[in-house]
């Protein structure tokens, strides 16, 4: 027994020098994303971010950082001149051409691309071990998880609501269920009326919409820019005749951060909304 203690007293001291040695070894960080520049301060990492993306906007302190990459790509001689000694980048978003470009010339890359609700405290965690105190992260996970099963049992055995969620209008364009936010609308009982689309972000027609007949649209567009496209379909469309159309706060539902309980807060309230109005 007394071996068995030492064993596991030895697993902890050993694991625990490696931690801080990443940690130390660890003190230039750039983001590609606006949400992996949140998760990086959300884990205690702020000191040590030297640049980020463009939109990378929060907490306010990251709007004073570098600029090293936006929608057209990544500013390659830049970061290669900055040499971070970690990347945090966007599995999906940034340019696997150009992540692949510079994995090759010897930078460490961390991949983010959350699926799930429960993979942001998962990255959180993970991100830690970069920190000189992984406290800051592993406290900032256990908070999301709690709030998150909080929020889970006061949504639990709430009716179905239909919804249209709107992303812009030019071309008209949606989200399937197998792509970030739709976790969100689900978790608060939306279903989405296009549950079934084979593609991420398929282009809809109003037809398809009317179709589908959604009990609630949400947009993170202004309400009265939703509603000049809705106006003309009032009679088809319940969530329009009934005034159940919705503007959200486009950061908190599409950036998977710990903001993102901010979201469901949001989506559920709405969504209770309508069941009342029902």
């Amino acid at each position: 027994m007394r071996l068995l203690v030492l064993l596991m007293l030895a697993i902890c001291v050993s694991f625990s020098s490696a931690a801080t040695t990443l940690a130390q070894q660890t003190q230039r960080i750039i983001s590609l994303s606006p949400h992996t520049t949140e998760m990086a301060y959300a884990a205690g990492l702020g000191n040590k971010l030297i640049a980020a993306s463009a939109y990378s906007d929060y907490p306010p302190a990251a709007k004073e950082l570098e600029r090293v990459a936006n929608y057209r790509g990544l500013k390659m001689e830049r970061i290669l001149t900055l040499k971070p000694d970690l990347i945090l980048a966007w599995q999906g978003g940034n340019s696997s051409r150009e992540l692949t470009r510079l994995q090759q010339l010897g930078m460490k890359i961390i991949y983010s691309n959350p699926k799930t609700l429960t993979d942001i405290p998962k990255t959180l965690e993970q991100l830690s071990q970069y920190a000189d105190s992984p406290q800051v992260a592993l406290q900032a996970a256990a908070a999301f998880n709690q709030q998150l099963q909080q929020l889970k049992t006061a949504n639990l055995n709430k009716s179905k609501v239909r919804y249209f969620y709107q992303l812009g209008t030019t071309p008209l364009m949606t989200v399937a269920d197998s792509s970030w936010p739709s976790q969100i609308f689900h978790f608060c009982g939306g279903e989405n009326i296009f549950t079934n689309s084979r593609v991420a972000y398929p282009q809809v027609n109003q037809e398809h919409v009317i179709v589908g007949q959604p009990q609630v649209i949400f947009s993170p567009q202004p309400i009265k820019t939703t509603l000049q496209l809705w106006a003309p379909w009032q009679q088809q469309l319940a969530a329009v005749k009934q005034h159940h159309i919705y503007q959200l706060n486009a950061n908190w539902l599409s950036r998977p951060t710990p903001r993102t309980l901010l979201a469901i807060k949001q989506v559920c309230s709405l969504l209770n909304q309508v069941r009342d109005d029902h």
